[in-house]
């Protein structure tokens, strides 16, 4: 089976928000199926939907994996839960960690629980900006679009900012 590159979007607004992050990468980094791992820098994103709740910290990782999406779904699911996510999804609540696949190969489908290309990454600054860091030429699949070229357009007017980590200990 041939290796896929799958971009997914981690956020994270209760608890440390920076170790979330780092342990969900670190979860991922543990299966020998997943490699080349590269995560944007943090960012620092104000909620989009329900504001009252504290401020995200997104990142966008990049990795290598001859795992279906389906298995990659399974995966997140694990490290989700394994980080003391609620199962009570609710959309648009703060949460631990949530981690979303963006882009699986050029992989593009839609089930209940599955869907890829990810439909909001157009509307989403958050997800874009750390995205476009590490990866502004990427060729979303089924399109003529570039990631930079939905930078762009993208409509979303919330304010997202490199996260400085606090090294004073």
């Amino acid at each position: 089976m041939k290796d896929e590159t799958v971009f997914l979007s981690l956020g994270s607004n209760l608890g440390d928000r920076e170790s979330n992050l780092a342990q969900a990468t670190i979860a991922l980094s543990i299966n020998y199926e997943i490699t080349n791992i590269i995560s944007s820098s943090y960012y620092d994103s104000e909620p989009l939907y329900n504001t009252d709740q504290p401020n995200f910290l997104n990142s966008v990782i990049k990795f290598s994996t001859t795992l279906n999406p389906f298995n990659i779904f399974d995966i997140t699911q694990k490290i989700e839960k394994m980080l003391g996510r609620l199962d009570n999804k609710k959309k648009n609540q703060p949460r631990i960690i949530d981690i979303d696949i963006l882009f699986h190969g050029n992989a593009v489908l839609e089930t209940k629980e599955l869907s890829i290309p990810h439909p909001m990454i157009a509307l989403r600054k958050f997800v874009l900006i750390p995205f476009a860091e590490i990866d502004p030429e990427f060729n979303i699949p089924q399109s003529n679009l570039k990631i930079n070229d939905l930078l762009a357009n993208c409509p979303d007017t919330s304010r997202v900012i490199k996260h400085y980590m606090d090294t004073q200990a």
